[in-house]
């Protein structure tokens, strides 16, 4: 039995990852500068990109797993996004853009959604 909820997360999980990743693989330079950041790494974005579209597709491919495939995600999604948040808090108190925050908040946000079903899941 999977926590109520869970796969649907896993399902908005990918449709956020997939529309941030888009933007940031095709268009990298001008999606950020439009959010404030004035130096832009296009190789060091699509990594991220390609990041996204890795964990938010295989959050739709493995929306119907059983359980131990739900432990094996949530265990590198709570890695990745703790990784992130620490990475971007860092950032911005290095002087990042302040659309960083609203970044941190996404990240921090879904860090907190993926402990909690990894802990329920034991």
């Amino acid at each position: 039995m999977l926590p109520r909820g869970l796969r649907t997360a896993f399902i908005v999980h990918f449709i956020a990852d997939v529309v941030f990743a888009v933007p940031l693989f095709f268009a990298p330079v001008q999606l950020l500068t439009a959010l404030g950041w004035h130096a832009v790494d296009p190789l060091a974005t699509r990594l991220v990109a390609a990041a996204l579209f890795g964990i938010g597709i295989q959050s739709w491919l493995g929306r119907d797993e059983p359980r131990e495939a739900f432990k094996a995600m949530l265990n590198l999604k709570v890695i990745w996004s703790a990784a992130a948040t620490l990475g971007l808090i860092w950032s911005m108190l290095d002087g990042g853009p302040m659309m960083g925050w609203a970044f941190v908040a996404i990240f921090s946000g879904f860090h907190l959604l993926w402990l909690r079903y990894r802990l329920l899941l034991g």
